[in-house]
């Protein structure tokens, strides 16, 4: 495969693509309460695992991503709940399930009521 970056038979041009890096710099700087909660307890290998925040893959941006799990963390707000975003994230988790992804999605009122339950569900797929 010639001009394509190979890790382990794995395509990395799929990851963090540039075409993603302006809105992923956005996401970052602009960070819900709820993602700064939960990155407040998973940065830093605190789970014993390296996630990143604002990952890249292919034309989306996981919330959070374990790159030695293959999984990826998503917070979601009220704009999931409608036809058209659990349509959207359908699509999305197909995409990451047929790069052998595993998408795990909370409401971002899981992560004010119950962190703990939250990391606890985490620590299962860890």
């Amino acid at each position: 495969m010639k001009n394509k970056k190979m890790k382990g038979g794995v395509n990395m041009t799929v990851y963090n693509k540039e075409s993603t890096k302006i809105k992923r710099r956005v996401l970052k700087k602009n960070t819900t309460p709820e993602e700064k909660m939960l990155w407040s307890v998973i940065k830093l290998d605190a789970l014993g695992v390296r996630f990143r925040r604002q990952f890249g893959i292919g034309e989306y941006i996981v919330d959070f991503y374990c790159s030695k799990l293959k999984l990826g963390i998503e917070l979601d707000g009220k704009q999931h709940d409608s036809q058209d975003g659990l349509e959207y994230d359908k699509i999305r988790d197909d995409y990451m399930r047929n790069l052998g992804i595993v998408t795990v999605r909370f409401k971002n009122k899981e992560i004010r009521d119950n962190l703990a339950g939250v990391i606890e569900k985490i620590k299962e797929y860890i």
